[in-house]
């Protein structure tokens, strides 16, 4: 796949209160993602999840007044809720997500990376069992391949929501989630760290979310 780095802003989107702040977000993620602020989109992967190797990064801005609400939806590809691709082929695997980003204000200082002080739901889990990899007629929700799917929960990216109950995002080294393309073009602060659902291969859909100050 040619690398795509997308740079473009998507402020008409954005709350342009008077006195709303500038700020530049990177993000990677494999495969897809969608950032919102306060509930209101501000940019998504520009290149479709359905394209094999979709591996790429995105830089945008957005402007917000402080404190404002970050919300993420990050999907890792699947053929369908038996959570693997390549259905049939020899290739046919579970495959694994993973998701990196930060937000820096007008002066350049870092306001928010990705950490486990993030919150993430996932709301599409497949397969429950992963024998179901190894299937040679993989159904969906039925034997090794049954699955756990909710829809997202209303206002889960405002400040009204409360996700005191939500669990911490799980932490994942870049050994682990191996970032392709895009990933080494854009200069990561030290402490943005790739996040996911607690299992890179299990956890097809989540929801991520932070307050920034």
């Amino acid at each position: 796949m040619k690398l795509t780095l997308a740079i473009f802003s998507l402020c008409s989107l954005c709350a342009t209160a008077s006195g709303a702040e500038t700020f530049l977000s990177d993000v990677w993620a494999d495969n897809w993602f969608e950032m919102r602020i306060d509930g209101a989109p501000v940019a998504q992967d520009s290149v479709p999840i359905t394209t094999e190797r979709s591996f790429n990064s995105e830089s945008f801005t957005f402007e917000a007044d402080r404190p404002f609400v970050v919300g993420v939806v990050a999907k890792d590809f699947k053929e369908n809720d038996t959570g693997l691709e390549y259905i049939g082929t020899q290739r046919q695997q579970m495959g694994d997500g993973g998701l990196i980003l930060q937000i820096r204000d007008a002066a350049g200082q870092t306001v928010a990376v990705s950490s486990a002080d993030w919150t993430c739901e996932v709301i599409h889990t497949a397969p429950l069992d992963k024998s179901c990899e190894a299937s040679t007629n993989p159904m969906a929700g039925e034997g090794a391949c049954t699955f756990d799917a909710l829809e997202e929960p209303d206002g889960w990216d405002t400040a009204s929501f409360d996700a005191s109950e939500w669990p911490q995002a799980s932490v994942f080294t870049a050994r682990e989630v191996s970032p392709k393309d895009g990933y080494d073009e854009i200069n990561w602060a030290p402490e943005a760290e790739l996040i996911w659902g607690p299992d890179l291969e299990q956890s097809n859909i989540v929801l991520c979310r932070i307050t920034v100050n």
